[in-house]
């Protein structure tokens, strides 16, 4: 397998045409370019709860370690779910290099039960005035970050539609991997 091809990524750009294959009912869940906490707490009238699935350090696949241009191997990982009474909607994936979180950020970070994106979107922190890297995927149980998900929810279906947004708090990065769970499409309806 050549190197070119190993670094070949499903995830392609919002801007690329891509989003068009999706379903035209994840079209501006991928889109979108705020808080996802905040567009669906709205959607569905009600508050989110976080359930932590994982938050520790690990090592990151090839294609997440290029968003920090192969520097990074092993960095905090935090993954979780937000759920509505007790029913996941969506699953994220944050990675969250040691350099990121340390300095007048590493009070920010110890998010808790706390969505990651209260931080990233709060008013009243520091971020990139530039545009934010996103990406779409149609993940499926061949894809290295599905198999990593399906191993802290084993429900998770497959396939399923993500984005993943590299932000900049305070100028430091961080990636956040969105999967959308097809619950979040029936409360929405319900709403």
């Amino acid at each position: 397998m050549s190197h070119r091809s190993r670094l070949r990524s499903i995830w392609n750009r919002v801007d690329s045409g891509e989003l068009h294959q999706a379903p035209r009912k994840w079209q501006s869940w991928l889109s979108d370019t705020g808080s996802l906490t905040q567009k669906i707490e709205r959607a569905i009238g009600h508050k989110l709860e976080v359930l932590v699935l994982k938050d520790s350090r690990q090592n990151l696949n090839s294609d997440e370690s290029r968003y920090f241009h192969f520097r990074i191997r092993r960095c905090r990982v935090r993954e979780v779910l937000l759920c509505l009474n007790q029913v996941p909607l969506v699953m994220a994936h944050s990675i969250i290099p040691t350099t990121s979180s340390c300095g007048s950020n590493h009070p920010i970070l110890r998010l808790g039960k706390r969505p990651l994106g209260a931080v990233l979107f709060a008013k009243t922190h520091q971020h990139s005035k530039q545009k934010a890297r996103r990406e779409i995927a149609h993940l499926d149980q061949h894809n290295v970050l599905w198999k990593k998900s399906a191993k802290r929810y084993p429900d998770l279906p497959s396939p399923v539609w993500g984005r993943r947004t590299l932000y900049s708090l305070k100028g430091r990065p961080l990636l956040v991997t969105e999967i959308f769970l097809p619950s979040l499409l029936s409360y929405q309806a319900k709403s």
